[in-house]
């Protein structure tokens, strides 16, 4: 089989993925006299022409409509809109007990790793918990659910200090769980948030310290490598740790000064 030789795999992992890609319609199957022949069916051909362009939501929008099992996922994050990996299984057994389809935990994070790569789902890096990641805008009372997330980092690190430095990381991944949005969108929404309210928010670039950089879970990415066309994917917690760039220089840390703040969407939009 071609297929082995030009991805160096085994027979056995050849076989399995051409016979998946057979059953979410990539490839059709032709029975000839002496083995089968397989073709790029219609969908399959768009599905290649969104991973070459690096669309990566249309590849997640024709694996949610012809992967059952990946379609089952993220229909389940968007109904829970943010859950545990218990929680998830548990509405993805119930969701299908009555389908020839089954989930457990490594499936889940298997799927699961796949919608983060492909940007339709994020992780929080420090609790783990799934939840849709949209593209949409950041909402106009981006400030206001950020000093709600910022006082209640706040009072889990104990300490009461009106001017509390806090970890720009954990601000991200709270808030974008709750606001369901991506780290890129908070970003470019904190900067313009510290532009438009200067000497009442202050950005720190101090390093991390211990204590800010437990993130349990690295960021999921994929790229296609240009020089041979195949598709790579990486993790690393150091992205996570990654704090927010102006002007050349990372800022790590937080400090409201001043709540009487306001946010303007044209400003960054």
């Amino acid at each position: 089989m071609e297929l082995e030789e030009n991805l160096d795999m085994s027979h056995r992992r050849a076989r399995e993925t051409v016979l998946e890609a057979v059953r979410i319609d990539l490839l059709s199957e032709e029975e000839t006299s002496t083995e089968p022949v397989y073709t790029t069916t219609n969908v399959g051909s768009t599905f290649l022409s969104a991973i070459q362009s690096e669309n990566w939501g249309k590849v997640s929008q024709i694996l949610a409509t012809r992967s059952p099992h990946y379609g089952a996922f993220v229909d389940a994050v968007d109904e829970l809109e943010h859950a545990d990996l218990g929680t998830l299984l548990e509405q993805l057994e119930t969701e299908q007990e009555f389908t020839p389809y089954s989930f457990n935990q490594t499936g889940v994070e298997v799927v699961g790793d796949w919608g983060e790569r492909l940007g339709r789902v994020q992780r929080n890096a420090f609790t783990g918990s799934y939840y849709p990641a949209a593209q949409t805008p950041i909402p106009n009372n981006f400030h206001f659910i950020l000093l709600d997330v910022y006082d209640e980092l706040e009072q889990t690190a104990g300490v009461d200090l009106r001017q509390r430095y806090l970890s720009i990381p954990r601000l991200r991944e709270v808030t974008c769980e709750r606001l369901r949005c991506t780290r890129e969108a908070f970003n470019e929404a904190l900067l313009a948030l510290c532009q438009q309210n200067i000497g009442k928010l202050e950005l720190s670039g101090a390093p991390l310290d211990t204590g800010a950089k437990n993130a349990a879970l690295g960021i999921k990415q994929i790229s296609l490598a240009h020089d041979d066309g195949l598709v790579s994917t990486s993790q690393s917690s150091q992205q996570v740790m990654t704090g927010v760039e102006q002007f050349g220089k990372l800022y790590y840390y937080l400090a409201v000064h001043d709540r009487d703040i306001t946010f303007t969407q044209e400003d960054y939009s």
